[in-house]
């Protein structure tokens, strides 16, 4: 949306000034609709966080406390360096006698109030009110003391180094033995004191910290009543986080900043506008795309960033991203990328690129964060984030030079699960014969590449390296190598070895190609069913075939068998009681029957009844699942958010479609929740989603048209939606079976093939 748009507000905007609540029943803008405590207490796993941050950038916080419902937070947050709770530094406030002071401290707190682009919370025993608001690398608090004590400020680092400068504070953390996040801090008041603060005592003599767990403490004259702090952070030096303030925040107008902040939300947020009398359903939707811009960050500080792959300092125009969850995220963070952001989505598999050239082998990274790739999940998916987005039309990065890196990754590295060494001999098994080897139970594993926990994962690998290779092919395809793309479109058939006809699962082999028996699908496999799929049972691993559902369809004896088994999942009870099936699997919460909405590779499978011809079924299921797991509450998010990866299949299923193959040009119709979708593009124009005979309640479907011309087909292509354009539904609260019935999206290459 364009910026003058937002002038308008304004007047509204200065009634919010000095606190993140918001003054009006009915907010005026995208940003206000965020509720970032939405699904902050967990079902079992990791739970979302209050993340106050700019769009992508590298400086986040959220207050640390245990849980939600933690009485205490630990003093005032500065950085969090992982969305998984890791942070560093912290700042502490302190009035009363100096024997008093702590290294860090724990308040009770009230009032708190977070927004996107602030935090604020009262400490009542302490009667300090404390406000944030974030810029892309530094920050400013705002903290309002009503005692007429002393007042101190306390900066705590752990492994690392604090000492103070022209009466401000600057050091570092390190946070995993080779990243080092860099901090200056200074503040509006001088101050008339500083100490050394340890656990054990306090130390005038120096302006330098000496213990590994220390702080510097600042005191300030009697009856101060306000001081704003100001700070810069960066990955590369005190020098640059000093730069990095004074080139965002040059001054202390808190409310400049508050300002500011909102509108780069609002502009953000509102490259997709909704409208309809559900403001609940706003609510829902905005706070899950806020969510999609949590990461990847943005490492670049001026034109230097700080690359943790090979622990050095770059110089370079082009921004670098980090902190990226490839295995969750390629599904529908990075397709909803191309979109509204497909410039960043081509800068950010430009920054995949230069990870691999960085690395000692020069593999597609898996999971890449602020400290290095962890390799972690299973199977290789950045490869599905090159081909989706150039496939959209997302150039910006060097395709040739993304297939090697993407070839390498997949066919030198270790196929087993949270692994970086290079291949060993179960992945040769694989190369060799088409599926990787499962152990029977009880089997002692002696392959040095599979890691003691996360097991092999046979059949959840074969599936998605059978995935990976052809996301291969049509790299290949495009760059004219034709013996490549012959040989991956071949392997990407591969999930047919791993197929059980006799049950209609995909079902671990052993190495002598005999299905691994006794085996239950809901049960077999250990924890997190390891030892064949991975964290999901085979009751969803029977859907994990996004490149070529037609000829799953034909795998299961055709459309009809497709639609009773996939009615079987929703169906069939968990066959435990929960605290058993739990205990086994805690990331398949959100079930309905044996299908898990807590978990990304289930999110395709709602749309998989468009492939048969009945798309009122997917109609109805994706609303159902809308409405029941995801809530503007507390709970209201099924399992882990991923920082992303499930948030942004609420955005796409809300907005009406999605979409099912990332590399395959097209996207699923669902059911759109709003009365209207406006999605700004790039080139100026925009793609409208109307959905006349608006109610919430009316959720299928009785006709369409694209562009004024009458539409009967069950999705469309990225090309239809790119150009600009009108998708206009009419809505009906009972179903219009009739409609699309014919119309069978492609799959495995961009042509319809007609269901048996």
């Amino acid at each position: 949306m364009k910026k003058h748009l937002f002038n308008i507000f304004t007047g509204v905007l200065l009634l919010t000034l000095h606190s993140c609540a918001t003054k009006h029943p009915t907010p005026a803008q995208p940003a206000d609709y965020v509720n970032p405590y939405m699904g902050n207490i967990s079902h079992l796993l990791v739970p979302t966080y209050p993340t106050v941050h700019l769009p992508n950038s590298l400086l986040r916080i959220y207050p640390e406390r245990t849980d939600f419902t933690s009485d205490k937070v630990k003093g005032l947050p500065l950085v969090v360096t992982s969305h998984r709770g890791s942070s560093a530094f912290n700042l502490s406030f302190y009035q009363g006698k100096k024997e008093g002071l702590k290294p860090v401290y724990y308040y009770t707190y009230d009032n708190e109030s977070i927004k996107p682009y602030c935090y604020t919370s009262y400490f009542e025993e302490e009667e300090v009110e404390a406000s944030l608001v974030p810029n892309h690398q530094s920050a400013i608090y705002e903290l309002k003391f009503e005692k007429n004590e002393n007042p101190y400020l306390i900066l705590y680092t752990k492994n690392g180094q604090l000492s103070t400068c022209d009466n401000n504070i600057c050091g570092y953390q390190d946070i995993d033995g080779k990243t080092k996040v860099y901090i200056y801090l200074e503040t509006s008041l001088p101050p008339v004191q500083s100490m050394i603060v340890t656990k054990d005592s306090i130390d005038y003599s120096t302006n330098k910290t000496r213990d590994k767990e220390a702080s510097i403490a600042f005191r300030f004259p009697d009856h101060t009543h306000s001081i704003q702090v100001r700070y810069g952070i960066s990955f590369i030096s005190e020098e640059q986080a000093k730069a990095n303030l004074q080139r965002e925040i040059p001054d202390y107008d808190f409310n400049n900043q508050l300002t500011s902040a909102q509108n780069i939300w609002n502009e953000t947020l509102g490259k997709i506008e909704v409208y309809g009398i559900d403001e609940n359903a706003k609510t829902i939707f905005y706070t899950s795309l806020y969510r999609t811009y949590e990461r990847m960050v943005c490492l670049t500080e001026g034109n230097r960033y700080y690359s943790a792959f090979d622990g050095e300092v770059h110089t370079d125009t082009i921004p670098f991203y980090t902190d990226d969850w490839i295995w969750d995220t390629y599904r529908a963070v990075h397709p909803l990328r191309t979109i509204i952001e497909p410039k960043a989505e081509g800068n950010m598999i430009n920054s995949f690129i230069r990870m691999a050239g960085q690395m000692e082998n020069h593999w597609m990274p898996t999971f890449p964060e602020v400290t290095g790739d962890s390799r972690r999940m299973n199977s290789n998916h950045g490869v599905a984030t090159v081909i989706d987005a150039y496939n959209k039309g997302v150039r910006g990065f060097d395709l040739s030079k993304a297939y090697e890196i993407c070839k390498a990754g997949i066919t030198e590295k270790s196929l087993a699960p949270w692994s970086g060494m290079p291949k060993g001999e179960v992945t040769q098994f694989y190369w060799n014969h088409g599926y990787l080897p499962a152990l029977s139970e009880g089997e002692k594993e002696t392959a040095s590449e599979v890691h003691p926990f996360e097991k092999r994962q046979p059949v959840a690998v074969t599936l998605g390296t059978a995935y990976d290779e052809w996301c291969l092919a049509q790299i290949a395809q495009e760059l004219g190598y034709k013996e490549d793309y012959q040989y991956f479109m071949k392997g990407s058939l591969n999930y047919r070895n791993l197929f059980n006809s006799k049950t209609g699962f995909f079902h671990p082999k052993d190495s002598h190609g005999n299905f691994i028996l006794p085996f239950d699908y809901t049960t077999s496999g250990g924890l997190g069913a390891r030892e064949a799929y991975g964290e999901n049972n085979g009751w969803v691993y029977r859907w994990d075939v996004p490149h070529n559902i037609a000829d799953l369809i034909q795998l299961m004896g055709g459309k009809e068998n497709f639609k009773k088994n996939l009615e079987e999942m929703y169906n069939t009870p968990l066959g435990n009681s929960k605290f058993a099936f739990y205990a086994q699997l805690p990331d398949h919460t959100g079930n309905v029957g044996q299908f898990s909405m807590a978990n990304e590779p289930s999110l395709h499978i709602p749309y998989l009844y468009n492939y048969i011809g009945e798309p009122w079924r997917t109609q109805k299921r994706i609303r159902t699942l809308l409405n029941e797991w995801f809530r503007n509450d507390l709970m209201g998010v099924p399992g882990d958010e991923d920082g992303g990866g499930m948030s942004a299949f609420v955005v796409f299923s809300m907005m009406g479609f999605y979409p099912v193959t990332p590399g395959l040009p097209i996207y699923a119709i669902g059911s759109p929740v709003f009365e209207k979708v406006r999605i700004h593009l790039d080139c100026g124009k925009y793609f409208e989603i109307i959905a006349h005979n608006y109610s919430p309640d009316n959720k299928y479907i009785q006709s369409a048209k694209l562009n004024g011309k009458p539409w009967n087909q069950c999705w469309f292509s990225h090309s239809d939606l790119a150009g600009g354009g009108v998708l206009e539904f009419e809505m009906g609260n009972k179903p219009n079976k009739a409609w699309a019935k014919g119309s069978i999206p492609p799959s495995f290459q961009m042509k319809t093939e007609p269901i048996q």
